[in-house]
C-alpha cells in the first residue's frame, strides 16, 4: 500500500511539474510573437516615413528646378529681408549725409573743410545758377539765348550782382580730344565768357544724364547757392518769374521743383520726375548728388536719372505749373522753342 500511494504522489508530481513547464513555455511564445509583431509594425512605419521624406525632397527638388530654371529673379525670404534691410539703411545714410552738407554749409566742420569753402561763403549767397545743356552744332540756338534773356559781357555779371543768378551753358569734351569741336567751343568762350566747360565728360547723347550730374557736382563746389536749375538750349526762360517762383520755396531745405511726371520705371509704388526742359532742386540734394557721385547710376534720359537720384530721400517734390514749357504764357517762367 505505502509503495502505491507513492507511485502515485510520483506520478502526480511529476504531471504537475510538466503542466508547469508547458505553460512557462507558451507564456515565452507569446512574448516573443508580440515583440516580432511590434517590431514588424516598427520597422514599418520607420520604412514608411523615410519613402515619404524620400518623396518630399524629390518634390522640393524639382520644384526648386522648375522655378531656377523658369524664374531667375525668384529669392528667398532671407534675401528679400536683406535686401529690405539694406534699402532702409541706405535711405538713412542718404539722411544723414544731407544733414552733414547742410551743416557744412552752417559753419560747422574742421578747419580744413572751413578753409577749403572760405572764399566760396565769403561773397553773398547766390538764388540760383542756371546750367543750360548745350552740345556741338547748337551755336545758332545759343546765340538766339543770349539775345533772348540770357544776357552777355557786363550784362552776365549784373544778373549775378543784382539778381544773384548765375547762368552758363554747359558741354562735355569731344571724343577726339583737341578737334576742330573742342576749338569752336573754347574760341566761343573766350568771346562770351559763359561756358561751363567739363573736361572728363566725353559730350554725346548716351552721355546726358551722365554729364547733367557732373554739372550739379562742378556747380554746388564753385557756387554757393539756393536752387540749382538745369534747362535744355531750346526753352526760353523768363528769369524774373524764375526768381519769383524760387523765392517763395526758400523755406523748404530739399526741394524738388518742375514739370513733375510719373512712369514705370521702378517698381516702387509712385516714382515721380520732372520734365527735363527745366528743372530745379535745392542746394541740400545737390550736395548730396556731389558727395554720391559714385553710386547714383544714370539711365538714357536726365530727367529720369534725377529723379531716381532722390527715391526714398526725405524731399518735397513740387509739381509747379509754370515749368511746364508747352507754350509761353503771362506768368510763365518757360517756354519750349
Amino acid at each position: 500500500m505505502r509503495s502505491r500511494g507513492s507511485s502515485n504522489r510520483l506520478i502526480s508530481g511529476a504531471s504537475s511539474g510538466t503542466a508547469t513547464g508547458n505553460g512557462s513555455a507558451f507564456g515565452s511564445r507569446v512574448s516573443a510573437l508580440l515583440f516580432a509583431m511590434f517590431a514588424t509594425m516598427a520597422t514599418v512605419y520607420v520604412a514608411g516615413r523615410l519613402w515619404q521624406d524620400a518623396e518630399n525632397r524629390l518634390h522640393l527638388v524639382k520644384e526648386l528646378e522648375m522655378r531656377t530654371g523658369q524664374d531667375k529673379s525668384a529669392i528667398s525670404v532671407d534675401d528679400t529681408l536683406k535686401i529690405i534691410g539694406c534699402r532702409e539703411q541706405q535711405k538713412k545714410l542718404s539722411a544723414v549725409e544731407m544733414d552733414l552738407a547742410e551743416a557744412r554749409q552752417a559753419g560747422f566742420g574742421s578747419k580744413q573743410v572751413k578753409d577749403d569753402h572760405s572764399k566760396k561763403n565769403d561773397k553773398k549767397k547766390l538764388l540760383a545758377v542756371i546750367g543750360i545743356a548745350t552740345t556741338f552744332g547748337r551755336k545758332r540756338n545759343r546765340d538766339a539765348i543770349r539775345k533772348a534773356w540770357m544776357p552777355t559781357g557786363a550784362a552776365l555779371k549784373k544778373l549775378e550782382e543784382e539778381k544773384s543768378i548765375v547762368a552758363r551753358f554747359f558741354i562735355g569734351r569731344s571724343a577726339n580730344r583737341g578737334d576742330s569741336l573742342d576749338k569752336d567751343i573754347d574760341d566761343e568762350n573766350r568771346l562770351n565768357n559763359d561756358f561751363v566747360v567739363l573736361d572728363g565728360q566725353v559730350e554725346a547723347t548716351e552721355e546726358n544724364s551722365k554729364k547733367t550730374k557732373l554739372f550739379f557736382i562742378h556747380a554746388v563746389e564753385k557756387w554757393n547757392a539756393e536752387f540749382y536749375v538745369k534747362v535744355n538750349d531750346d526753352v526760353y526762360v523768363n528769369i524774373d518769374a524764375l526768381g519769383a517762383t524760387l523765392t517763395t520755396h526758400l523755406d523748404k531745405p530739399r526741394v524738388y521743383i518742375g514739370c513733375m511726371k510719373s512712369g514705370e520705371v521702378f517698381s516702387e509704388p509712385y516714382f515721380r520726375h520732372a520734365s527735363g526742359e527745366i528743372y530745379a532742386i535745392s542746394q541740400a540734394l545737390a550736395q548730396f548728388i556731389s558727395i554720391n557721385r559714385s553710386i547714383l547710376r544714370t539711365y538714357a534720359h536726365d530727367d529720369v536719372s534725377t529723379g531716381s537720384w532722390f527715391i526714398g530721400l526725405d524731399v518735397k517734390h513740387i509739381d509747379e505749373g509754370k515749368f511746364c514749357c508747352s507754350s509761353w504764357s503771362t506768368g510763365a517762367i518757360c517756354a519750349a522753342v
